[in-house]
């Protein structure tokens, strides 16, 4: 997929690890802080630039250029929050999900009388839709959590019905979450050269908007339970080992 991050694009951190974790908003930044002990060698900055992805890909490239300038830049980013899950993958609230693939599922173009409908923009050759992150990190990571893993979609507008619900699965097999920051902080983290892991912890199904399946005091627990596993492992994964 041209313009994702590949593993031989990233080059091997040096220096102590700085992680960069951003979530959208100051209850999932409460959350991550609580979950995070300190850990040997690893400063952990947490930043809630907003919602959606044009905030997050802005606060998250402010923070890397900051970073880079003052000579201590990050060596990891992580996208982090809660969001939907994706019943036909398994994802129920509570669950944690890991993405193998940040996916801007509605970047695109309508298309009618084509398979799904939609082209993404990738597909257009305007530029990218998704990216993939590292397969040992994913592993790592998703097995000292207990994470589900596969790809994680971001969409502007979130879902409301089941109709929208079936149209994202099937024209993206495999997808367990849906949340609304990760592609923006992905493609800030793709120019600064810095690897990204995308987590979420689901609070409801994608699919009716029904407030009453809402679990997000939940999910924000399983945030804070995930944090601290997630520094840990991540160290012993590529780029690190």
């Amino acid at each position: 997929m041209p313009g994702a991050v590949r593993r031989e694009d990233v080059p091997a951190p040096r220096g102590p690890r700085r992680v960069l974790v951003v979530t959208a908003v100051a209850p999932e930044r409460d959350a991550v802080r609580a979950g995070l002990a300190a850990e040997a060698g690893t400063e952990v900055e947490v930043r809630a630039p907003g919602v959606g992805p044009a905030a997050a890909a802005a606060g998250t490239a402010t923070a890397l250029a900051l970073a880079g300038s003052e000579g201590r830049p990050f060596t990891l980013v992580v996208s982090a929050g809660i969001g939907g899950g994706f019943a036909a993958a398994g994802a129920r609230p509570g669950d944690l999900v890991v993405a193998d693939r940040i996916v801007a599922a509605d970047l695109g173009s309508q298309t009618p009388g084509t398979a799904t409908g939609f082209t993404s923009v990738a597909e257009l050759g305007f530029g990218t839709a998704e990216h993939r992150t590292d397969p040992a990190l994913v592993r790592a990571v998703a097995g000292a959590v207990g994470a589900r893993t596969g790809p994680v979609l971001t969409v502007s507008t979130t879902t409301g019905t089941a109709e929208r619900a079936d149209e994202l699965s099937a024209r993206h097999p495999g997808a367990v979450a849906e949340g609304m920051e990760g592609f923006g902080v992905a493609e800030a983290a793709a120019g600064h050269g810095v690897p990204v892991l995308e987590i979420r912890a689901v609070s409801n199904p994608v699919g009716p908007r029904d407030r009453s399946a809402w679990r997000i005091a939940e999910a924000l627990d399983a945030l804070t339970a995930a944090m601290g596993p997630l520094i840990r492992s991540s160290a012993g994964a590529p780029p690190w080992t």
